[in-house]
């Protein structure tokens, strides 16, 4: 008796995923991909190059895909529908199997925090050089991380954090009004030991001012590479950016980091991402010698 309910319930169960997987047909999916390629390419031309896009930059592209809009939408609610057809099929099923005895389970709710996300803030202070581009001039921030906002960037930062990445960091991008990006280790070698990029975090806060937020090349792509938010950039929240973490001090501070140089190359004549990986500091030293950076970083 019990074999011929297993037989029954895998029947379901492979009937209700092919069901679905005839939903997600590749010239679907493939539709779906390529209306998103265009925005990656304006994130980012270079593959090492992490951007995030000002309101004015990301509003021309979205204008000029207005007439695809509606239609992607229209694609984009079918799929969601198939999915969550296929999620309630499987947890139905799953429940099922459980009331007869084939399985055990320990269902818990789809929300529900790990322990550890929600009981590990920390504080980070930053001391920071060359503040409006005078050397000796110095000041220190405070960041909360926030691994309830973000658990799997968070743990990324504060693994940076331990090792003493940020050290000798420079701010590399300073847009007023807009973010702060640094995350671009001084030394090539040890920079490459962070290539290997980590899953997103589903956005949970907006990015307002003093939010702390990772960059991205697109979609799962975060590496290293962070921006303090020195305005209100609720837009980045559509896109996928989500914070990590907030500065509770010393914002006053972040505005000071010097941005004389402007946006980054090859866009503007601030120092370009390619390069920076590539030599490090010595390149940002010689060229770009005003750049405020991180003297330390530190738990407390």
């Amino acid at each position: 008796m019990m074999q011929s309910l297993t037989f029954l319930f895998l029947f379901l169960f492979l009937a209700v995923t092919l069901s679905n997987i005839y939903a997600f047909a590749p010239s679907k999916i493939q539709q779906v991909r390529s209306h998103r390629v265009p925005l990656f390419q304006q994130k980012a031309s270079h593959h090492d190059d992490e951007y995030v896009m000002d309101n004015s930059s990301s509003s021309s592209s979205s204008s000029s895909s207005s007439s695809n809009n509606s239609i992607t939408s229209t694609r984009r609610e079918s799929i969601v529908r198939s999915l969550t057809t296929a999620a309630s099929s499987m947890t139905s099923l799953g429940l099922i199997m459980s009331a007869s005895g084939i399985i055990t389970t320990n269902i818990q709710p789809a929300n529900a925090e790990e322990g550890s996300a929600a009981d590990s803030t920390k504080l980070i202070e930053f001391t920071v050089d060359n503040l409006d581009g005078i050397p000796g001039k110095t000041g220190k921030i405070v960041m909360k991380l926030r691994p309830d906002w973000a658990p799997i960037g968070a743990e990324r930062f504060a693994k940076l954090t331990e090792i003493g990445f940020w050290d000798d960091a420079r701010a590399f991008r300073v847009l007023p009004g807009f973010i702060v990006q640094f995350g671009i280790n001084g030394d090539p070698t040890k920079q490459a030991l962070w290539r290997k990029s980590i899953m997103d975090d589903p956005v949970k806060v907006g990015n307002k001012r003093g939010t702390v937020t990772f960059a991205t090349a697109g979609p799962n792509t975060r590496t290293t590479q962070i921006f303090i938010n020195t305005g209100d950039n609720v837009f980045l929240d559509k896109q996928g950016f989500s914070p990590i973490g907030e500065i509770v001090e010393g914002m006053d501070i972040v505005d000071k980091f010097y941005s004389g140089y402007g946006e980054g190359g090859p866009r503007g004549n601030g120092p370009n991402q390619g390069l920076i990986q590539a030599k490090g500091n010595e390149y940002l030293t010689k060229s770009y010698p005003k750049l405020s950076y991180f003297t330390s970083a530190k738990f407390i």
